[in-house]
């Protein structure tokens, strides 16, 4: 399996749970991805639940769905903030229409709840939100990670392990 050169956009806002932004991006990043940062703004620095920094790379208002191979969506407060911009959701349904790989771990389902892609698909999140999953039409289960086609979630940070396993497993196809 090898993602070298693979083109990864990770979303970003504030109260973004650290762990599940920044394992991601360094185990993609491990396995040869590009991993782009997208932030509100450019060259921003977003700060994480427990203090962990990161500087955007550029500006979700601008990014090109096109210009990717896969979407990650953080954990966190940050989801509640990502969804409420409508270039999110639209870059969401675009990704899901082109079948392309969207992780998404913790709250991070708020995101695709917004982007009404959950309908018949069978996801994981945080307990907290299940509720809000299963209210979306999806069928959700409590397990470390699913796979539901081009969808990977995941409940928390305990599972990343997991989740990347089978997010790069997805990418790799």
């Amino acid at each position: 399996m090898t993602i070298h050169n693979k083109k990864v956009i990770q979303l970003v806002s504030e109260d973004f749970e650290d762990l599940e932004l920044w394992y991601p991006v360094l185990r993609l990043r491990e396995e040869g991805a590009v991993v782009i940062i997208a932030g509100e703004k450019a060259n921003t620095t977003y700060i994480g639940k427990y203090g962990v920094p990161i500087v955007s790379d550029i500006s979700f208002l601008d990014a090109n769905p096109d210009d990717y191979d896969a979407i990650l969506v953080p954990g966190g407060w940050s989801p509640d903030k990502l969804r409420r911009y409508e270039e999110i959701v639209e870059m969401i349904q675009k990704m899901n229409g082109q079948k392309k790989p969207i992780g998404q771990i913790c709250h991070a389902g708020w995101v695709l709840i917004s982007a009404k892609i959950l309908e018949g698909k069978r996801v994981t999140s945080t307990p907290g939100i299940k509720d809000d999953m299963i209210n979306a039409g999806a069928e959700w289960v409590n397990e470390a990670v699913v796979v539901d086609g081009n969808i990977v979630s995941s409940r928390r940070p305990p599972d990343l392990p997991d989740y990347m396993r089978e997010f790069i497993k997805v990418l790799s196809n």
